[in-house]
């Protein structure tokens, strides 16, 4: 149950003064649609109505406030529709107040003749003189408190002010609560930092630029506050799954080692190491939930494949999940050789098995026949019956949701997990995301894999780079083509991939494909089918080959834009070249002139090709919001903390949470009831549940 003194944080926008559906509804897009969402949601800028210079002195176009006797009234002629003016000034000269569609009795109210008053806005040149449009604040000198100094600016969307949504924080902050302090009181002393409501008070009111900064107290103090609420979130449910007894997986090593003999190279060092690790969590009693990440081409496949050797080894079977059908098709034709040599049963289902056929290999599965089943999430779906499932291995970790990952693990009695991603995750990141798994690392290529060739070119040279593909592809090359856009957008002037396909069609004929996210998940394979066939020479692409199609034949890969993509996604796309032992090259067409961070992307990408130095510097140069882009959905979202800025204070909430869980596994102490509040005021309650589930 969430504690009570949480309610009224958790209660609908529309408890708000002013806050109808409709307003509600755009608060929704901006923060969310809780009130404890709008105070989590920290200002993006602040106006500073501070400045008090003489009419004289003031410069044009800057904000500022004056002090100002009010002299005569001008209103329009009736019937004419001219503005409506206030002529003002202060002892070193004068300025004109214009209001259009200005309602007379209120004006004369608001600035009555031969009184002093302070007006707040831009003053702008006019005619020679002087003149402010329609003042921010109109305020009697009496009464300063009419007129904010200071306010904070807000994220926005179309169809909300920045008056309605300050207005709308401002009363949220009123119903913030006193809450227990769950922060430990040494370590809130040495950091110098205030308790959680005042922090709360001083992020949302800012009085200066230093106050928005990520390193001001307040602010360090409620990223803080979020971090340590996702670590203790995830060492919870990693020591629930601890507590979840698996089985010891012991093989005698005889498939091992017909799959080594059989391999035509020797395994690196890295793959040795992350197979040991493996190795030493399977025959544990305690079930394995591994993370496994290695760059494009580092040799996961393998490493998997042996793993599910030892659970076949042992008398059990083995899952493996892809994310498309062509991926699933790929493993299943990569692996074949070794299943041969290994004398296992391998077998592939899809959402194209249909009929008798599917329910044959699903009597087989359920009779034990089969050792090894390569599949979609076809896998998981209802009927779906494993004789003894030892080991689920899930390809592409980030494309599948962690309710699919449990309905696989469900196949099974407790079977061991072991997920897989080619996306090179910063130190920071894997923390937040995958803080309840253990991760290993792959960090070497097989050898003879030769290093591709970057190069960055400017559109303007378009025409040599599309000479160049006609050469390629009539000595039999392939070629990637990849596009930000699906199709042409007035407001971006970037290549939709749909017009390079045809510009490039009337080039090269037939041999040219198109693929993109608005295809159906059939229409797709299709064309990468007959790219990895060879039928086709080039792939026009959006993003969507950033995971999946493996054709060793294709040595070119271009992509348009490159400035607009992020420096990972550019490696990963860059990965599916380099796959032979044939030389590669990758060709960044960009549209000059580039910004600094874009300059700095580019350049990172021709220097190397480590992928997990190149996702450190991707979220050092963009920050972590920017760098998940959508297809990253299983990463966490956080509003206060920063990991490109955080990072040590995330590597000190990760140590806090440990002590907490040693020495109040239950949260029953006072500091353990206070960090209940704290999980359910970030929304981790899934870590509450699984204590009071025992």
């Amino acid at each position: 149950m969430r504690p009570t003194i949480l309610n009224p944080l958790f209660a609908d926008v529309t408890a708000l003064p002013g806050v109808g559906p409709k307003i509600a509804a755009f608060i929704g897009r901006a923060a969310g649609p809780r009130i404890v969402d709008l105070i989590l949601t920290p200002p993006i800028n602040m106006i500073d109505r501070s400045k008090r210079p003489k009419i004289e002195d003031a410069a044009f176009g800057e904000l500022a406030t004056f002090l100002v006797t009010v002299d005569r009234h001008d209103p329009p002629p009736k019937g004419r529709r001219l503005p409506y003016k206030v002529i003002c000034s202060d002892e070193t000269g004068f300025m004109t107040l214009v209001f259009f569609h200005a309602r007379a009795d209120y004006l004369k109210r608001a600035l009555p003749e031969g009184e002093q008053r302070l007006v707040s806005g831009k003053l702008e040149e006019f005619s020679g003189g002087r003149q402010m449009v329609h003042p921010d604040y109109i305020a009697d000198p009496s009464k300063p408190e009419e007129m904010p100094l200071h306010e904070p600016v807000y994220p926005l969307t179309a169809g909300l002010s920045a008056a309605v949504m300050r207005k709308a924080a401002a009363h949220a902050l009123k119903r913030a609560p006193d809450l227990p302090e769950w922060q430990d009181g040494p370590w809130l002393q040495a950091r110098k930092w205030s308790d959680w409501k005042s922090s709360l008070a001083a992020v949302h009111g800012p009085t200066s630029h230093e106050d928005l900064s990520l390193l001001a107290p307040a602010r360090m103090r409620l990223a803080y506050d979020e971090l340590l609420a996702n670590q203790l979130a995830l060492i919870m449910i990693r020591k629930a799954r601890v507590k979840s007894k698996g089985h010891a997986i012991i093989g005698d090593g005889r498939l091992i080692a017909k799959a080594k003999a059989a391999l035509p190279f020797e395994l690196t060092n890295s793959q040795q190491h992350t197979l040991s690790e493996i190795f030493d969590d399977m025959r544990s009693p305690e079930r394995m939930v591994r993370l496994v990440q290695g760059d494009v081409g580092s040799g996961k496949t393998i490493v998997a494949f042996l793993a599910m050797l030892a659970a076949i080894e042992a008398g059990a079977q083995a899952a493996f999940m892809a994310p498309t059908e062509i991926l699933a098709r790929q493993h299943l034709e990569s692996l074949g050789a070794l299943a041969q040599a290994t004398g296992i049963r391998m077998e592939i289902l899809t959402g194209r098995d249909k009929g008798a056929a599917r329910l044959e290999k699903l009597q087989w599965l359920q009779d034990g026949d089969i050792d090894l089943l390569i599949g979609t999430h076809a896998i998981f779906q209802e009927g779906v019956e494993f004789k003894n499932l030892a080991i689920a291995i899930i390809d592409e970790q980030h494309r599948f949701g962690v309710h699919q990952r449990v309905s696989l693990t469900q196949k099974g009695a407790r079977p061991d997990l072991l997920v897989m991603t080619a996306t090179p995750i910063p130190r920071t990141l894997a923390l937040t995301a995958y803080g309840d798994m253990d991760v290993s690392q792959i960090t070497e290529k097989p050898p003879g894999r030769k290093p591709v060739d970057t190069r960055t070119i400017p559109l303007a040279r378009l025409d040599e780079v599309i000479e160049g593909v006609r050469r390629a592809v009539s000595k039999g090359e392939q070629v990637y083509w990849v596009c930000p856009l699906v199709e042409e957008s007035e407001l971006i002037e970037l290549t939709a991939a749909e017009d390079r396909f045809e510009s490039l069609k009337e080039v090269l004929g037939d041999r040219v494909g198109l693929v993109h996210g608005r295809m159906t998940g059939p229409e797709k394979d299709a064309v990468m089918e007959r790219f990895y066939d060879g039928d086709l020479s080039v792939l026009i692409a959006t993003t969507v080959i950033e995971v999946g199609v493996n054709a060793p034949n294709a040595t070119i890969m271009i992509i348009e834009h490159a400035e607009r993509f992020g420096l990972a996604q550019l490696h990963q796309l860059r990965g599916r070249v380099g796959r032979s032992d044939k030389a590669s090259s990758c060709l960044l067409l960009y549209k000059p002139p580039l910004g600094e961070t874009a300059k700095a992307r580019l350049n990172i990408l021709r220097e190397t090709e480590d992928g997990f130095l190149i996702a450190e510097e991707d979220l050092r140069l963009r920050g972590a919001g920017d760098l998940l882009g959508a297809a990253q959905s299983g990463f966490p979202r956080f509003r206060l903390a920063d990991l490109s800025v955080h990072g040590e204070l995330l590597a000190a909430a990760r140590d806090d949470a440990k002590l907490i869980v040693e020495r109040d596994p239950q949260l029953m102490s006072d500091r353990g009831e206070a960090l209940r509040v704290l999980l359910y005021l970030f929304s981790r309650d899934d870590a509450v549940k699984l204590l009071s589930a025992g």
